[in-house]
């Protein structure tokens, strides 16, 4: 299944829609705009927050902590690196293998691929399409592209 993130442009803080392959509106992502660090907060299409990415403070480089209805399931930090972006991640024996400055990478769990990332090139706003191969690892792949995304940005 694939969704598409698609980034809103005249808007005071980053706030994404998430459209499934039929362009159903799955997630709304918003930050808060006036806080210290990135504080991100998911909702259902029905309008109601299903998780939150919470940048940690007190880290020379960004480190993440993503919650599913208030409880911890896991981290993402940036490692530090002079060209490519690199990341320690704690985040359900995931693995991920690829280019994060070209927003080209998959997503493992063992051997078994969960997930593929690409930027879409060419849209006015950042546009991310992610193909899950399991409708259960939906939220957290999703979760997973937003916290990697904050990384960069927080750099």
């Amino acid at each position: 299944m694939k969704f598409f993130i698609k980034q809103r442009v005249f808007s005071w803080s980053d706030t994404y829609d998430i459209y499934d392959e039929t362009g159903n509106t799955c997630y709304f992502v918003k930050a808060e705009a006036f806080s210290f660090g990135h504080q991100i907060h998911i909702y259902n299409a029905a309008d109601c927050e299903v998780a939150a990415i919470h940048q940690k403070f007190f880290t020379f480089l960004p480190a993440f902590e993503i919650e599913i209805h208030g409880r911890a399931i896991g981290t993402i930090r940036k490692k530090f690196s002079f060209f490519c972006p690199q990341y320690e991640i704690d985040y359900n024996g995931w693995k991920i293998e690829g280019n994060f400055l070209g927003w080209d990478y998959d997503v493992y769990n063992g051997n078994r691929q969960i997930l593929h990332i690409t930027k879409e090139l060419l849209h006015w706003g950042d546009t991310y399409t992610i193909d899950i191969a399991d409708s259960q690892d939906e939220l957290e792949g999703i979760l997973l592209v937003i916290a990697i995304d904050a990384a960069n940005c927080g750099s």
